[in-house]
């Protein structure tokens, strides 16, 4: 079958031959409109140095990506978007300053951030501040929760949706004998005290005192030390380097036998359980989207993971070793899109606009679909939440399969609003 260039389509358009089947100069023309005018600058506060710089570059080229697409697409009601990025060394005060930076010089607009909780943390009341939308990465409650405001949102997980999906179904299979070791910082903290309210909830569990290890210990074996002997799952919190050394260790102490090992998608996003030497195999995950492709299968999926340039099994990337943040890099890719549906929906034309394009993203629902490839959800009017679907995972022989989706529905049941930002005036 031929195919028809542009030239040869807008050949055709003025003598006649398409119009004759209904297509008028005016959708002729806005099929191969180019966005114009200011352009709408989507900052991106993002960690591409520092201790989670392998998720970094995946959410970076994910966001990325999506804003390219938009321009190729006629841009955002018409207007170009400008992707604007500082790095924030993970590194709390430097990510806050970075922020600043991206709003007050770059002049960004809306703006993605860090998947650090402390960057987070720091910079959730800059945003409100600044009168700027933020769309934190991180899994701090806190960001969303108690220290969160109206200019605040949240696309992905965190650790209270993390608590209220896993928790249970942990519970029920993997040990009722729960220890804690964890990172010693908000989001370790954080995973702790959302995980123990929910399993209070739940009733039978006995918790163990929580053990927290700082952040530049490379030897844990005196933390795991302390673990309790009559520990039947121990739930672990690290990132990267210290996540490695988690799983060598405990390996190493024995501990995979005597106890399950379980933890969420983080402590082992962008490494591959190929190159553990089996010191995760067995261990149970939860992810918030799959990192082998087939359990997700979907032509939207498959399609976005085209652009990020992974194989289906481990997600490691064309010509390089990285491997995709599986959980992670979808969120920015569909935050680009919640922005652009708020400003289209609000009629966003600048600043000043804001709170129309808050109240139109309050409650907006999204169906799954390219823009929105992890499924279908709704970003909570009240907490300013999305509530997602989850997957309960184990990593066997080298990769990481699913063996239990869990529901958005599901999840929402144990995952009410515990704050009203709708109530927060502007």
């Amino acid at each position: 079958m031929k195919k028809t260039s542009r030239r040869s389509f807008m050949k055709m358009v003025l003598a006649g031959g398409v119009l004759g089947q209904g297509l008028n100069l005016t959708l002729a023309r806005d099929l191969f409109a180019k966005p114009t005018g200011a352009p709408i600058v989507i900052g991106h506060q993002c960690d591409l140095t520092g201790g989670i710089s392998s998720w970094g570059y995946w959410l970076d080229k994910a966001a990325k990506a999506a804003c390219d697409h938009l321009n190729a697409n006629n841009g955002i009601a018409g207007r170009p978007v400008e992707y604007v990025v500082e790095d924030t060394e993970t590194n709390p005060p430097t990510g806050a300053r970075k922020f600043r930076s991206l709003v007050q010089r770059s002049k960004a607009d809306f703006v993605i951030g860090s998947v650090h909780s402390g960057v987070n943390l720091a910079t959730v009341p800059i945003a409100k501040e600044l009168k700027t939308i933020y769309i934190p990465q991180g899994m701090a409650n806190e960001m969303t929760g108690a220290k969160g405001n109206r200019y605040t949102f949240r696309v992905g997980s965190d650790t209270y949706s993390q608590a209220a999906a896993g928790a249970a179904w942990a519970l029920k299979n993997l040990g009722k004998k729960w220890s804690f070791i964890f990172a010693d910082y908000g989001w370790g903290w954080s995973h702790f005290k959302e995980h123990e309210a929910v399993l209070k909830g739940l009733g039978g569990a006995k918790i163990n005192a929580p053990i927290a290890v700082p952040l530049d210990a490379k030897d844990l074996l005196p933390y795991l030390a302390k673990v309790e002997k009559d520990t039947e799952q121990l739930y672990s919190i690290f990132f990267g380097s210290q996540s490695v050394a988690y799983y060598t260790q405990s390996k190493s102490l024995g501990m995979d036998k005597r106890m399950n090992r379980y933890s969420v998608l983080c402590t082992h996003e962008s490494i591959s359980p190929k190159e553990m030497a089996g010191a995760s195999e067995g261990i149970f995950l939860l992810e918030y989207h799959p990192r082998m492709l087939k359990y997700k299968d979907t032509p939207h999926n498959k399609k976005v993971r085209e652009l990020m340039k992974v194989d289906p099994v481990d997600g490691r990337e064309d010509g390089s070793n990285r491997i995709l943040a599986s959980s992670h890099y979808w969120a920015t890719w569909e935050s680009v899109f919640f922005i652009q549906k708020a400003i289209e929906k609000s009629g966003w034309k600048a600043k000043k606009d804001t709170p129309e394009f808050i109240k139109a993203l309050e409650g907006m629902q999204v169906k799954e679909s390219f823009e929105h490839p992890q499924g279908n959800k709704v970003m909570r009017a009240k907490d300013h939440k999305a509530v997602i679907d989850f997957y309960m995972s184990r990593i066997e022989n080298g990769e990481i399969h699913v063996k239990h989706n869990i529901p958005a529905a599901d999840v929402e049941s144990r995952f009410p609003p515990q704050f009203d930002f709708t109530k927060e005036s502007f």
